[in-house]
């Protein structure tokens, strides 16, 4: 006979908001720092160029955090019901809570929320997390999950994920998001490359760069979406069955691989069509590239003319 009439305690830690996530705020920090130190330097930026220059920086930046921020989301694929479920194992009590199952890159994360939120003379709020990166053992969070003696409906959710599921939803959505993540790094590293090379005499290969940024972030989109095809082993809570969808994560990152696309054929485009312009919109020297294409003339004089008092000669005008 326990304390709690054979009824397994609830984890007595403190828990943190639904959809927290560390990682996530530090890297939403680092770039709002990059940002607001690029603020600071713009107003010595002269002419119309200053706001040229804003729109590129805050662009390129907002393509980075996004590449790098999504590793760290859950929203991937989400759903939610509302339904009247048990609350404890091996006991009657039931209660009405909203459910919440986010899938990301890395793993799930689960959320319990009651409606209202004390019931039964307790707080019903929780927010599990339960990981499958590399070092990670997923088998063994939910074996410390049930030791803990998490709600029924976290513990429930959390089986359907484990390896040992007949479902199979463990290594369909590991793979997907393993892949997935190798692909946004690819794509990240190709971004660094394309800032690099946007800001030299060959913007072209700049584009070409941020095409191919574009292309891996869509195919980790593709990566991740492959698993849409394979049915859902159906999430019964009560009497409500839980639906997914895809998240925020999952749009925000399909609409970045769009935008990447879109700025390198532009790009690239205006490489072969109007290059001149390309040069002046990238902010380089107009009489350079005029003198690179050979339209300037080069005047050759000897300054020790006068001095030796030489014959007035006519300068030597070329063309090169």
């Amino acid at each position: 006979m326990t304390l709690w009439n054979g009824v397994l305690p609830f984890y007595p830690q403190s828990r943190h908001a639904a959809g927290f996530s560390v990682p996530l705020l530090i890297v939403i920090l680092v770039f709002l720092a990059l940002a607001a130190s690029f603020l600071l330097i713009l107003p010595g930026i002269r002419g119309h160029s200053r706001w040229f220059w804003l729109v590129r920086i805050l662009l390129s930046l907002f393509i980075g955090a996004e590449i790098v921020a999504v590793h760290f989301s859950a929203e991937w694929f989400v759903g939610k019901v509302n339904t009247d479920t048990s609350y404890k194992a091996f006991s009657a009590e039931r209660v009405r809570a909203r459910v919440g199952l986010l899938v990301g890159l890395e793993g799930i994360n689960i959320t319990l929320t009651g409606t209202p939120v004390l019931q039964l003379n307790e707080t019903i709020d929780y927010n599990e997390q339960f990981t499958w990166r590399l070092k990670e053992n997923f088998a063994g969070e939910y074996a410390n999950a049930l030791e803990k003696g998490l709600p029924d409906p976290v513990l429930y959710l959390a089986e359907k994920f484990t390896p040992s599921s007949p479902c199979g939803l463990y290594h369909k959505y590991h793979l997907a998001g393993h892949y997935a993540s190798a692909l946004l790094w690819v794509a990240f590293c190709f971004w660094l490359l394309s800032n690099m090379l946007l800001s030299t005499p060959a913007p072209l290969y700049g584009g070409l760069a941020l095409l191919t940024t574009g292309a891996f972030v869509l195919l980790a989109i593709f990566s991740w979406a492959s698993i849409s095809t394979v049915p859902l082993c159906p999430l019964r809570l009560g009497s409500s069955a839980l639906t997914t969808q895809y998240g925020t994560a999952f749009w925000v990152t399909l609409a970045t691989g769009i935008l990447c696309l879109f700025l390198g054929g532009a790009v690239v485009s205006l490489h072969y069509v109007r290059p001149s312009a390309l040069r002046t919109l990238l902010d380089q020297s107009a009489e350079d590239c005029s003198q690179a294409r050979g339209g300037s003339p080069l005047i050759l004089g000897n300054p020790l003319q006068k001095q030796a008092g030489l014959p007035d000669l006519k300068y030597i005008t070329t063309n090169l």
